[in-house]
């Protein structure tokens, strides 16, 4: 068994370099709440200053022409997408809907279908440049998770019964 060591006694400049420590710490989380409002009072700041602007091409894989649509969302969702309001409502709701795929993740070897989709544009004042297909479980839980502004699976909606 070793014997207990003794720690060293603290010096006299502990108590005044917590002190630094604290001071700086706040001063810290003062100036990113600061800057992190990015908005002068009695304006709606940087985020909603532009729309988000979105083209999306859809080619179903079927043989029908290479879909194209506009998104816009702002105070008012609009472009020729069917579905702008849903759209626009669910990918605010995402974290970081463009991101792109994770990496080191292992993804089942299932076929989702033939479509492929290319997302371009500006998003939350981010350009976009995204490709998009549903060649793997992971590519179909992305294509998925983007929710009404990419469509469903080819042939699906027409196998339900009337």
């Amino acid at each position: 068994m070793r014997p207990a060591t003794r720690m060293p006694a603290a010096g006299p400049c502990t108590g005044a370099t917590a002190g630094a420590l604290l001071l700086a710490a706040v001063l810290l989380c003062a100036a990113c709440a600061q800057r992190g409002s990015g908005a002068a009072p009695g304006t709606t700041g940087p985020a909603t200053a532009a729309a988000d602007a979105l083209t999306v091409e859809v080619d179903r894989g079927d043989g029908s022409p290479v879909e194209r649509y506009t998104l816009t969302c702002g105070d008012v969702p609009g472009g020729d997408h069917p579905d702008p309001a849903g759209s626009c409502a669910h990918l605010a709701g995402l974290d970081d809907p463009f991101a792109g795929p994770r990496t080191g993740v292992a993804c089942t070897e299932v076929y989702g279908g033939p479509q492929t989709a290319r997302v371009t544009g500006t998003w939350r004042a981010a350009p976009v440049d995204r490709a998009h297909a549903r060649t793997d479980g992971c590519r179909i839980a992305e294509w998925d998770a983007l929710g009404p502004l990419l469509p469903g699976p080819v042939g699906v909606g027409d196998q339900l019964p009337d």
